[in-house]
């Protein structure tokens, strides 16, 4: 009986589970690849790689871009460090998203841009996941 007296109380005590509230369901399997593309291209855009970038934008965005305007999007003067922030995205018609992104450029002369803009990724195959309009 004394043996009793002796367990802990968190042995003795129930577990309450609280359910997780309906607004905090899990992201669809497309949701998260369509973050990864994003990420994958603003990468990209955060370390110039011109040609990793470019191996994520659709046609359609390619034709709406200049050529000039890619390279510079991807390898602007007097930059010496980036970084980017992807907000929460947003879903558009099937197979389509749009993440709000905060775009980060410290200059050579010791000013930090930022810039607010948005991205919208499309599903370009099965599980393929390109960027059609860029920030």
């Amino acid at each position: 009986m004394l043996g009793l007296l002796l367990l802990p109380v968190s042995l003795l005590a129930k577990k309450k589970v609280t359910p997780a509230p309906a607004h905090a369901a899990s992201p669809s399997a497309n949701y998260v690849a369509a973050l990864g593309a994003a990420d994958r291209f603003l990468h990209a855009w955060q370390t110039q790689d011109h040609e990793a970038g470019l191996l994520l934008i659709t046609d359609h965005a390619k034709q709406q871009t200049s050529a000039e305007r890619l390279e510079k999007f991807f390898a602007p003067d007097a930059v010496t460090t980036r970084a980017y922030h992807v907000a929460r995205g947003k879903r558009l018609p099937p197979g389509a998203y749009a993440f709000p992104v905060a775009l980060l450029e410290h200059t050579s002369t010791a000013q930090t841009r930022r810039r607010n803009s948005q991205l919208i990724v499309v599903q370009t195959g099965k599980d393929e996941w390109a960027v059609d309009k860029l920030p």
